[in-house]
Parts: structure tokens; sequence; C-alpha cells
């Protein structure tokens, strides 16, 4: 199957940075620790959960260099998403995709994107990814997603001309906004391996989703969350 775009919350952009950093033996990058400066989810005010977020809106609540101290270099995003990553070995994902390209609940059309180097290493990434739309939406289509990854113990991901095994595992999320989900995908190709962690938070209609070295995205998920959903008074 073809993964369709909207699908890029998960599959496709991890594999693609999965590939970008693939190393011999790498597992995890160990990043420093969030900021304490930022508000938790307990503090201040939070979207209503009513509120719809602009593209435009989500983009300023992106993590910057500001937010994730010393270390970090933005990457420059790419202007065109990937149309040629094939799975196979999955029904899970065929499934989905198939209710994808036909309009299904996974099309958030308000989003925004951001990516980072920690260190000047390639294997040490972290990616932000920021989705509104209504509650039942987000919670139905980003549900929907993570259990179709972790629904299979291993399947082939074709980038290109390049063949990539992903085993899959549920992980563990810290208790933020109303909903969490998490895991580990392992990609390996060529006898090369590369770890990838990606969590995804819904708090009422904004979704954030932190994906790349499972030290980085652990040290910054807080961070991200705490900026996607607090009200600030620029246009919606």
């Amino acid at each position: 199957m073809h993964l369709h775009t909207t699908t890029a919350l998960s599959l496709s952009t991890l594999t693609v940075l999965a590939l970008a950093g693939c190393s011999i033996g790498s597992t995890s990058a160990d990043g420093p620790g969030s900021s304490t400066s930022a508000p938790t989810q307990q503090e201040g005010k939070h979207v209503p959960a009513s509120v719809l977020l602009s593209s435009a809106a989500l983009s300023k609540r992106l993590l910057d260099e500001s937010d994730l101290g010393d270390g970090y270099t933005r990457k420059p995003q790419q202007s065109e998403s990937r149309d040629d990553v094939v799975v196979s070995g999955c029904p899970a994902l065929d499934k989905l995709d198939g209710d994808v390209a036909v309009g299904g609940s996974l099309d958030f059309p308000r989003k925004a994107e951001v990516s980072f180097i920690y260190g000047g290493g390639s294997n040490s990434e972290v990616a932000e990814e920021l989705y509104s739309d209504t509650e039942a939406k987000l919670s139905k289509g980003v549900g929907r997603i993570f259990d179709a990854m972790t629904s299979c113990p291993n399947y082939q991901v074709l980038v290109g001309s390049t063949s990539v095994t992903v085993t899959a595992q549920k992980a563990l999320a810290a208790r933020l906004g109303d909903e969490q989900w998490s895991q580990l995908l392992t990609f390996s190709s060529g006898g090369r391996s590369s770890i990838v962690k990606q969590t995804a938070v819904r708090t009422g209609t904004v979704v954030v989703v932190v994906s790349g070295s499972p030290g980085l995205v652990d040290a910054q998920t807080r961070m991200a969350v705490a900026k996607a959903t607090v009200v600030r008074s620029t246009g919606r």
C-alpha cells in the first residue's frame, strides 16, 4: 500500500527520520531536560474544548530554539511530503490507509510541524507536529493510527528503493492532557538499526506529537504540550 500523506503523523515521517540517523547499534540519544520555566499542564489557561486553531495559529505554538535550550538547531522544512512509501505485512495499516483515502477521520487539515537536530548528530533528532480538530475526531483518528502501528509485531516499509523492517511496541506516556499515546519503533535496514519514539498528547482540540530519539522526546514532550495548549492573544 502507498502510505497516504495524512498518515505521515506516523509511519512515513518516522521512517525517513530514522533512515536519516540510522547507525549500527544506535538506540536512543540522551538530551537535556526540558526547561522548568515553561507552564505545566496544571498551570495557566488552556485552549477551551470548543476552539479549533488554524494552521497559522498552530505554527506560533511550535517549539523553537529558545524553548529547547543550547544544542538544538532547526532543520529546514521539507517543501513536499514523500509519496514513495509503501508498507507491507500489516493488514491493520492496509485498512487504515483505505479509510484515509476515502476521506476518513485521519485527515486533519489544521496542522503545523517543525524538526530539530540536537548536538549536531544526525541520529539525535526531534520533530514536533501539531493538529487541531474536534475532540472526537482527534481522539478517534490518533488512537486508530497508534493502534494500527502497534498491532503487528513487525512489517516492511519500502522508501524509494530502500527496504526497512519496522518493529513496534507500545510505550508508557506521561500523564499529560486528556489522552496520551506512545510507541517505540525500531527501524532496521542493511544491518543498521535506529530506535524512534513517538508520543502524542491530546488536550481539548489540540494534539501534540513529538517524535525522534527517545531521550529527546522524553525531555521535550512536556514543554511542547505546555506551549501548544496555553491560550495566547494571537489569532486563532
